[in-house]
């Protein structure tokens, strides 16, 4: 009977424990809350969890914090720093916490927990004043309990997924002084009732989908010193109210759609040190007049209408860190009296500016310099490796000329870009001893002689395109980092080395238009990773190779290129000892990938290229059969193999791209038929068989009834059919297939201007450089840190 009844409780325990969240608990049940909370992260963390077991007092464990035997606080933030994939915790973990109805402070931040939020449970922590949730994977919409929680002081969502309106209801937190919801996906107008929260003193919804006006009473938010709404799609005017945000120390509504004059009553509020308003669309009224009463350490004017010299007044801000004045029509020299203010970061990129830059530039305080697309030009200063401490350099889109400074590489660069300048050299400078330079951009250059293989082990993105180098790098392999490699346009001459197939992690690869000899090693066919391979236009010869069931990048349907950028962040962070600041210079826009397309360069936007694969083996003398393989390759978008000597039939199992959207295999001797698989490529708008040896009837349905340009099959030795008007005779008439949808299709092409420089990455959008929560990151690899 003792043993039924001991059986009866614990039923009755599991049962209330598990099923009733609602309910508090002893110091007892909390310890067993805690381990079942610790239970479900002991096989994922290290051995200090796994040693927790039932005889432990629940407040000895080293990440709570007890009151009179009852735990109030339980701090485990980024318990999981290395974000390996498989260590996948979900949002059910949280459950057992919600039995803990004495918390006052959760912060389980950074740990990349997914799913949505828990509806039920929250309402029982009722006590709590610090809730810290950033840096997870958390999406859906907030749970109602939450805003029940009517103590709470901190509330930090940011940088999940959270999605849908800001409820109305926060106005009902109102002992509320920290507010973060940056970095999600929430959408509609800012809740008026955000008003009433007077306690707050940080209010933090940049990075967003918010529209509308900002709501006119934020003037009554008395106590708040830091006000971000950036990267939204705010409308309407800044608001007068705000003039009376006594306190406000930063203000931050750069990237929105705010319009009306720029307001002058912001010259006025004394204690600001940041004023960001850049990237709006706000009517700048210069004056020589203003005298502004605040004094500065970060400035954004970023897109506003600026026009004629740097204004002097920026002059007086002697202890501005942060300047960001690109994307205006600005004209003039380098200010002297700007190269001596020691400011740490300076965006001027997109305006008039020309002159050589001043030599007190490139002191130790400097950390970033964007002066792309400007009239700058001559040599760069001797000194500049006096600027130890350069994160980010980017020059490119000027006319400066002669040799790379010899010392350049001394400095801690993660980001180098210098592209579409005028550059020269027989030889590079020594990157290799660099071990945060992950980014070089050295394209459309007029760099010459053999390419150096003296660069980083840890570079990932290397761009040589458009320069006059005569030769290929003799060993690569050291680079085992390295994504993306463009040598397209130049003059490089010999067989492709082999070496290039010992770099697992190349994603892009693009060698067009060289003078490049003998075959394509069948090693290549091996880079599982690769996603883009383009080498048209040279003189190779011999087969295509058969080998393709390693191509992994163009068999599955590829994910982001370059996805997983962020961990690199935190080497930033470590060299700027700055969280913020880290995020927003490791923040790139990138140049279009420049690829051949239907015989014309096109750019396609690196925001497309999540699911892209290409193959472009045309203009070549590449000999054979086209292999049955290739129709393995279901991840490709555009396959090009035209001008090239290439014969026999067109394998049938072409017709199983099914993702593909241009093909060319025009110039060639092909012979037979035009398989009627090809009428499967629901996606395909580019189909060219044209100087052939083709006969028989064109294939009818669904896209190929669309594919009716007569000179896609010109100069063949029969083609007949519905697309060129020429009728078949009846035994070359098959059934017409079933009609089958289109789909859509997966981008739009933009032209460019032919010979535009093929730039995988870089040149840095200051769009998003100048702003320090903007977060794209690139550098070398290390654990996260938090400032």
């Amino acid at each position: 009977m003792a043993k039924l009844l001991s059986q009866l409780m614990f039923i009755l325990f599991i049962f209330f424990f598990f099923f009733t969240p609602t309910l508090s608990c002893p110091p007892e049940c909390q310890k067993q809350a805690l381990l079942q909370f610790t239970a479900s992260l002991a096989n994922l963390t290290d051995d200090d969890l796994k040693h927790w077991n039932s005889s432990s007092d629940g407040c000895l464990f080293p990440f709570v914090k007890c009151s009179s035997s009852n735990v109030v606080e339980i701090v485990l933030g980024d318990l999981n720093p290395y974000r390996t994939p498989w260590r996948v915790w979900t949002s059910t973990i949280l459950t057992p916490l919600f039995h803990i109805r004495t918390l006052t402070v959760l912060d389980l931040s950074f740990n990349e927990i997914r799913g949505e939020l828990p509806r039920d449970g929250f309402a029982n922590l009722s006590k709590l004043e610090h809730l810290n949730l950033r840096g997870n994977h958390f999406n859906g919409s907030l749970p109602s309990q939450l805003f029940q929680l009517r103590f709470l002081q901190t509330l930090d969502m940011a940088d999940n997924s959270f999605h849908g309106n800001i409820p109305p209801e926060i106005g009902n937190m109102t002992k509320l002084s920290y507010l973060y919801f940056s970095g999600n996906n929430f959408f509609g107008e800012i809740p008026t009732s955000i008003v009433s929260l007077k306690e707050l003193t940080t209010l933090d919804l940049s990075f967003n989908s918010l529209s509308l006006e900002i709501p006119i009473d934020f003037g009554n938010l008395s106590n708040i010193d830091d006000l971000d709404l950036s990267y939204n799609n705010l409308t309407g005017i800044i608001p007068s109210s705000i003039q009376k945000l006594t306190k406000l120390d930063k203000l931050n509504l750069v990237n929105n759609l705010l319009t009306g004059e720029f307001p002058s009553w912001l010259f006025d509020m004394k204690n600001l040190t940041s004023l960001l308003i850049g990237g709006n669309n706000l009517i700048w009224k210069n004056s020589a007049n203003i005298v502004p009463k605040f004094t500065l350490s970060e400035l954004s004017l970023k897109s506003s209408g600026l026009a004629g010299k740097i204004p002097d007044w920026i002059s007086t801000q002697k202890t501005l860190v942060h300047l960001d004045l690109s994307e205006n029509q600005l004209e003039g020299m380098f200010p002297q009296w700007l190269a001596e203010m020691k400011v740490e970061y300076i965006f001027l990129s997109d305006n008039r500016l020309t002159g050589s830059l001043p030599p007190q530039l490139f002191g130790s305080n400097l950390h970033v310099l964007s002066l792309s697309r400007n009239n700058f030009y001559g040599k760069l200063p001797g000194n500049i490796f006096n600027a130890t401490e350069l994160v980010a350099l980017m020059l490119d889109g000027n006319n400066f000329s002669g040799k790379l400074p010899k010392f350049i590489s001394n400095i801690k660069l993660c980001l180098l870009d210098l592209s579409n300048n005028k550059f020269s050299s027989n030889t590079l400078p020594d990157f290799s001893s660099n071990v945060n330079l992950r980014i070089i951009d050295l394209s459309s250059n007029e760099f010459s002689g053999e390419i150096s293989t003296n660069f980083s082990p840890r570079t990932s993105f290397l761009s040589l395109g458009k320069n006059k180098f005569s030769s290929f790098p003799r060993n690569l392999t050291h680079m085992s980092n390295l994504e993306y490699l463009d040598i397209h346009d130049n003059k490089i001459t010999g067989e492709l080395s082999n070496s290039l197939c010992q770099i697992s992690t190349l994603q892009i690869l693009i060698l067009r238009n060289n003078s490049l000899q003998g075959s394509i090693p069948d090693c290549i066919f091996n880079l599982t990773s690769l996603q883009i391979l383009d080498l048209s236009i040279n003189h190779l010869v011999g087969k295509i190779p058969t080998n393709h069931g390693n191509l992994t990048g163009m068999i599955e349907m590829p994910g982001e290129i370059f996805s997983n950028p962020e961990y690199d962040e935190y080497e930033v962070l470590h060299i700027l000892g700055n969280w913020n600041k880290a995020k927003h210079v490791m923040s790139f826009n990138t140049h279009d990938l420049i690829v051949n397309w239907k015989m014309s360069i096109q750019g396609l936007s690196f925001d497309n290229l999540k699911g892209y694969s290409l193959l472009d083996l045309s203009m070549n003398q590449l000999s054979g059969e086209i292999p049955a393989s290739l129709g393995s390759l279901k991840a490709l978008k555009i396959f090009n193999i035209s001008h090239n000597n290439l014969f026999g039939r067109i394998p049938a199992n072409l017709g199983d791209l099914e993702n593909l959207e241009s093909l060319d295999l025009s110039h060639n001797n092909l012979s037979g038929s035009i398989p009627q698989s090809i009428a499967n490529l629901l996606q395909l708008t580019i189909f060219d068989v044209s100087n052939n040896k083709l006969k028989g009837k064109i294939p009818e349905g669904s896209q190929m009834d669309t594919m009716n340009n007569p000179n896609s099959y010109a100069n063949n030795s029969g083609l007949c059919g519905m697309q060129i008007h020429v009728p078949c005779s009846e035994h070359l008439s098959p059934t017409k297939p079933p009609e089958l949808k289109s789909k859509e299709t997966w981008f739009s092409w933009e032209g460019l201007e032919i010979g535009y420089a093929v730039g995988f990455f870089v040149a840095v959008g200051i769009s998003y450089l100048s702003n320090p929560c903007k977060t794209f990151n690139y550098c070398s690899q290390q654990r996260r840190q938090r400032v």
